[in-house]
């Protein structure tokens, strides 16, 4: 396979860039996060307590918090995957790729991202109430490299294995 010229590996990087600042501008906006980020975090935090409650009692959840009789966790901006989601969906977006094989990546990706950020805060919320002395090690250390490096290697995985090359760039 020869080598990816510069050039493609800037307009790569370009789009990228473009793509973070786009994405993340889009989701800063009040309106956009007054009626879809919060709605959203909700339902993030309602999932990881019903992941929860198969292995506790008494928690529930009232708007964003995740709550017990001994621990509270309130889910906010930075920890609802959405920025990991945004990481994922400009590298996706800027590969050059077909629609069709952009939109089952951010798809399926974009759920696997949540998906592992619910048990994120089962698990988080979890060690608050168990072990709350490691708690802030797996909040801060832990979870969020392993969220990050998740999404990367789904990328990598994606861009590898499932992208299908357009056809102007096969020639």
């Amino acid at each position: 396979m020869p080598p990816i010229p510069i050039k493609s590996r800037l307009i790569f990087v370009g789009k990228f860039v473009a793509a973070m600042i786009v994405l993340y501008i889009l989701v800063t906006l009040n309106p956009v996060n007054d009626h879809v980020i919060i709605p959203f975090t909700e339902l993030v935090a309602r999932s990881a307590v019903q992941l929860l409650r198969g292995i506790e009692t008494g928690v529930g959840t009232a708007g964003t918090v995740m709550q017990s009789s001994r621990f509270a966790l309130d889910v906010r901006n930075g920890c609802n995957g959405v920025e990991a989601t945004i990481l994922l969906a400009a590298a996706i977006i800027a590969f050059p790729a077909t629609l069709r094989s952009r939109l089952i990546g951010l798809g399926i990706a974009c759920v696997a991202i949540e998906l592992l950020n619910v048990v994120r805060l089962s698990s988080l919320f979890w060690l608050g109430e168990h072990h709350r002395q490691i708690f802030d090690l797996f909040h801060v250390a832990v979870w969020q490299s392993l969220i990050i490096l998740a999404a990367i290697a789904m990328f990598v995985l994606w861009s590898w294995k499932f992208a299908e090359t357009p056809l102007k760039a096969r020639r």
